[in-house]
């Protein structure tokens, strides 16, 4: 079975998913987003990719547009070290200090590659300085950055926004050696055809896009005005939480992981890394950021629905697979796999209205996308 193209025309949402449609359209009216794309396909069949409101004030959403993904973008370098892994480049039980020796300073000689994908390393409050301080910099106060007290790496476990993300950046660096957004841009993105997605855009190619360049607005004070205008926060990498790209481009990166791990005759990673990547690994243990039980794979949050019965942060809704997996971003977007249903699911909120009113927003349109394809099941 092949990958699906991503040049179709838009769709119709109010006619493809009207419940999903309805619900990106309350959306707008209530305030929390100008505007939303949303890409979803069954067994690789397209069946919506939509673009409603505005991509900024002033211009369209197209299905193009150039969207924040935030930390949806966190599987990217996961997908980035499980293929070093095949390679035999590092073990994921390696202690990160055998690549990164300065990394053991002050008591972080026993964390390993493994406690930075599955966010129990201990190190979410180093003082990153990001799009401040460059690459090495950040690197260096990471490697100086002593771990929270009391906390047993691989044991205690807490969501690490943005400093372990930097170090498995730069893992990719130093076993690689090229800098992980191009890495990622070389390995991942273009043999997928992803060609407008990046984790940074080349100045240059920022005049290029022009309009087609969304941005987040900040839709939790009124009146609603745009986040993060910094040029340097579109520019400069950060793999935790600056890629970019259209929603349809992160659909063909899930249905790669959904196809295991082959797209278009393009073998990304193997079926045996892909199910080791999005299977559950840290498992019943509570976050200390989240305030809650979350399963997490290698990089991926893995449905943990099961634990409340109820909805949790950046899930999946109500009717998702037992085994799907996929990442959220901060109060914005969201992009999974549900392999017991055959689907991929992205959505990309350009509202960020508070973290109560994204979740219940997130619950909304999941729950919307099952019912409309009519693979409900059981609350």
């Amino acid at each position: 079975m092949s990958l699906p193209a991503h040049d179709a025309p838009p769709t119709d949402l109010s006619r493809a998913l009207p419940r999903a449609a309805a619900v990106i359209e309350q959306g707008r009216r209530d305030g929390l987003h100008i505007g939303a794309q949303l890409y979803v396909s069954r067994h690789l069949e397209v069946l919506a990719d939509a673009a409603l409101g505005e991509a900024r004030p002033g211009a369209p959403m197209r299905t193009d547009s150039i969207m924040p993904w935030l930390s949806a973008g966190k599987p990217l370098t996961a997908v980035a070290i499980g293929r070093l892994w095949e390679q035999d480049a590092l073990d994921l039980d390696d202690p990160v200090a055998r690549h990164i020796p300065e990394f053991a300073a002050n008591g972080k000689e026993a964390i390993t590659i493994r406690h930075l994908l599955t966010h129990t390393a201990g190190l979410r409050w180093a003082d990153v300085r990001w799009p401040k301080d460059s690459w090495d910099e950040i690197i260096a106060t990471i490697c100086e950055a002593r771990p929270e007290p009391r906390w047993r790496p691989g044991v205690t476990a807490g969501y690490h926004l943005a400093t372990t993300w930097f170090v498995l950046g730069e893992l990719v660096r130093r076993l690689d050696g090229r800098m992980i957004d191009r890495y990622v841009r070389e390995t991942i993105f273009l043999p997928l055809g992803m060609t407008d997605s990046w984790i940074g855009i080349p100045r240059e190619q920022v005049r290029a896009y022009g309009e087609r360049l969304g941005v987040l607005m900040n839709t939790e004070d009124t009146p609603a005005v745009p986040q993060w205008t910094d040029p340097q926060r579109v520019i400069e990498p950060a793999p935790g939480n600056n890629a970019r790209g259209p929603a349809r481009e992160l659909g063909a990166f899930y249905e790669m992981l959904l196809a295991r791990g082959q797209a278009g005759g393009v073998r990304i990673l193997r079926p045996q890394t892909v199910e080791a990547l999005t299977s559950p690994n840290r498992v019943g243990r509570m976050d200390k950021t989240f305030q809650c039980v979350i399963d997490w794979g290698l990089g991926f949050i893995v449905n943990s629905r099961h634990y409340t019965g109820g909805a949790i942060p950046y899930g999946f809704g109500p009717h998702a697979g037992r085994r799907t997996f996929g990442h959220g971003g901060a109060q914005s977007s969201i992009g999974f796999c549900d392999p017991d249903n055959g689907l991929v699911v992205v959505a990309i909120f350009n509202g960020r209205p508070g973290e109560q009113k994204h979740q219940a927003r997130n619950e909304a349109l999941n729950r919307a996308i099952y019912e409309d394809l009519g693979v409900a099941g059981e609350d």
